[in-house]
């Protein structure tokens, strides 16, 4: 693949994958720490009928209405699950997984019955994500980096993971102290005056920005991914915090870069004419890499 080639097919499809990856693992290490991994694949499925009721709404795919959609979609996740649960008598986790797959089954059948011939939203695009198409047509090479007219034709999910990546950083290095004290001792948080539940619903409120984010690249059900399996394998590598998040950011980054390369590379190189998805294999060489630091981290003991 010569330049031009690949700063047209492959340049942004990698930036929006690795910003991605990026934006989920941050959020997963406060996640994984606190025992609520799951929360991560909880997400996943609240936001998908919120994005589908959004595109339903506005006939587009845009950051605000998938938002707006979303924490709608939370809303009623939490009323629904307070009801069954109260009325039910059942444990909150029972009704909580009766209420995630229902609305997530609800957002499947709401977009098959829908037109989306004018955007890219179909159920496997939810699903596993749209990485492949994320291109820059209107680039003609490297030199297409400093051509506004160019530049012009970006395409706009660049810009959404970029800002919601920019914006989860900040939050984390703003509230990194009450995040660290309130994630490893909560009574202690406390007595210093913490808002604890504030933070835990801030974590999930960030969680699901990037869920959101991330939908165009990975889907609904990738993301579960991203969101696990880099902070996990980082808390394998060491027992300090800030370089538990280093290292899961090292680890989204590689996921991502070397995923999506694998997906169209990997399969010629075992002389196949067929690529395969773009978000799977981001996912799989997630879980590779977990998998070995599963085998020899350092601190997984």
């Amino acid at each position: 693949m010569n330049g031009e080639d690949f700063v047209t097919f492959s340049l942004t499809p990698l930036l929006i994958g690795s910003l991605a990856a990026l934006a989920c693992a941050l959020p997963g290490n406060f996640l994984v720490l606190r025992r609520q991994a799951l929360l991560g694949d909880a997400i996943s499925h609240v936001v998908l009928p919120g994005i589908v009721l959004a595109f339903l709404v506005t006939g587009t795919i845009s950051t605000w209405p998938m938002l707006l959609g979303s924490a709608a979609a939370a809303v009623v996740a939490v009323v629904l699950i307070e009801a069954i649960r109260r009325f039910g008598r059942i444990e909150p986790g029972a009704a909580m997984g009766v209420v995630f797959t229902a609305m997530f089954a609800a957002g499947i059948l709401a977009l098959e019955q829908s037109d989306t011939s004018g955007v890219h939203l179909d159920v496997e695009h939810a699903l596993f994500g749209n990485l492949e198409s994320l291109i820059w047509l209107d680039a003609t090479g490297w030199a297409s980096l400093v051509d506004p007219v160019a530049l012009a034709g970006l395409p706009p999910e660049l810009f959404r993971i970029s800002l919601v990546t920019v914006i989860i950083g900040l939050c984390l290095a703003v509230f990194w102290r009450p995040l660290a004290i309130s994630t490893f001792d909560e009574g202690f948080a406390r007595t210093l005056g913490l808002p604890v539940r504030a933070i835990g619903l801030g974590i999930v409120i960030v969680s699901a920005l990037a869920a959101v984010a991330a939908f165009d690249a990975v889907g609904s059900i990738i993301v579960i991914a991203m969101f696990i399996c880099p902070p996990a394998a980082a808390r394998l590598m060491t027992n300090r915090l800030g370089a538990q998040v280093a290292w899961s950011a090292a680890f989204a980054l590689i996921a991502a870069t070397l995923g999506f390369t694998l997906s169209g590379s990997g399969p010629a190189w075992l002389g196949s004419e067929h690529a395969v998805s773009a978000a799977g294999m981001v996912g799989t060489v997630a879980g590779m890499i977990l998998a070995c630091a599963a085998l020899f981290g350092p601190a997984r003991n």
